[in-house]
């Protein structure tokens, strides 16, 4: 008896024993989310090393600065040039037909101005290129910003800006203004402004196709105020006097076609201490440097949605400028002929055969 209750017992020991045993055998260890993420986080930076090392060593072909630069270095051109046409009241382009002669009015100082009547001025150089009638309302010393928002006597040149002429050609009573300046001027009257007023007088806007608008660094050298953003009109400022006189061309005969050509490139009238002219891009006469003003152009020509050729950085620029002018302003024979061709170029690009 005693005997059979000791095995019972050994037996229930072995029992709990495998129940143990069998119990220690499912408790398996499980990955965990964390496991799991660095397992893919593993995987994931593995794929991005052998990305890398397969397209480092097969990106291309190295070259070296020699062989990139063994024809020269190359142009780099970066212009505002914005080349509109003009369109009706459908949106449809209004094109000129090549082999009709077109009227062009020229507004603007000394480019246009200057040696009006030789075979090499501007003006005429556009006439040859283009077959165009051109009719030159330029005037020397003149300049776009004027100093009073009216006509004053005190500031007679004022009578010769833009909107002054754009007035004068769209309603035809301004005369009282550039007489008035005549007077006072006296004999520092600009010797083309009367053939300018009565080339003016003679035109009727109907008639004409293009009006090209070109005034060089004047206002610059001048110090003339440049914008006024609360009023974008004011004729005191440089790209004010051109968006009202924009504004009013527009309004009375909108399908004349309106190019802006900005300044050409200018220097200041500085010296350095070995006697160069110092750069208008570093030199300032109240306002700021030449190359704002050309910019603030663009922006006004943006706003007004007509043809803006970017001269300043496309045509005669700092690079170039010793090529291009007689002195720190004035264009010569090649400047011109150059601003010429940029010109015909927007003028004919819309062009029908």
């Amino acid at each position: 008896m005693t005997q059979k209750i000791i095995e019972e017992n050994n037996t229930g020991q072995e029992n709990t024993s495998g129940q143990e045993n069998i119990s220690g055998q499912g408790k398996k260890r499980r990955l965990t989310t964390h496991g799991y993420l660095l397992i893919t986080l593993a995987v994931v930076l593995l794929a991005c090393i052998l990305v890398i090392m397969y397209r480092f060593n097969n990106w291309g072909q190295l070259i070296t600065q020699e062989e990139i630069f063994q024809d020269g270095p190359g142009e780099y051109s970066d212009t505002f040039d914005m080349i509109l046409p003009v369109v009706d009241a459908d949106g449809n382009i209004i094109v000129h037909e090549k082999g009709t002669k077109q009227n062009i009015l020229l507004f603007g100082n000394a480019p246009f101005a200057d040696d009006r009547h030789a075979k090499d001025g501007l003006a005429n150089l556009i006439a040859d290129m283009t077959g165009a009638n051109i009719y030159n309302c330029s005037i020397s010393g003149s300049y776009l910003a004027s100093e009073q928002p009216y006509y004053n006597p005190d500031n007679p040149m004022d009578a010769y800006v833009l909107y002054w002429l754009v007035c004068q050609a769209v309603f035809g009573e301004t005369n009282y203004v550039f007489e008035s300046a005549e007077l006072n001027l006296q004999e520092n009257t600009p010797p083309d402004a009367k053939e300018a007023i009565e080339t003016l007088n003679s035109i009727d806007l109907n008639d004409i196709d293009v009006i090209a608008i070109l005034y060089d660094g004047y206002d610059y050298l001048l110090g003339h105020c440049m914008f006024n953003d609360d009023k974008p009109t004011d004729i005191t400022q440089f790209t004010g006097n051109l968006e009202a006189s924009i504004e009013l061309l527009q309004q009375y005969y909108p399908k004349i076609r309106i190019i802006v050509l900005s300044p050409p490139y200018a220097f200041s009238d500085k010296l350095d201490e070995d006697g160069n002219y110092i750069s208008s891009d570093i030199a300032t006469y109240g306002w700021d440097v030449l190359s704002t003003y050309s910019i603030k152009q663009y922006g006004s020509c943006a706003n007004r949605q007509v043809t803006y050729i970017d001269n300043l950085y496309g045509t005669i620029t700092e690079e170039n400028a010793k090529d291009y002018l007689i002195d720190n302003l004035h264009l010569n024979v090649a400047g011109r002929k150059k601003i010429a061709e940029r010109f015909v170029y927007a003028l004919e690009y819309y062009d029908h055969d």
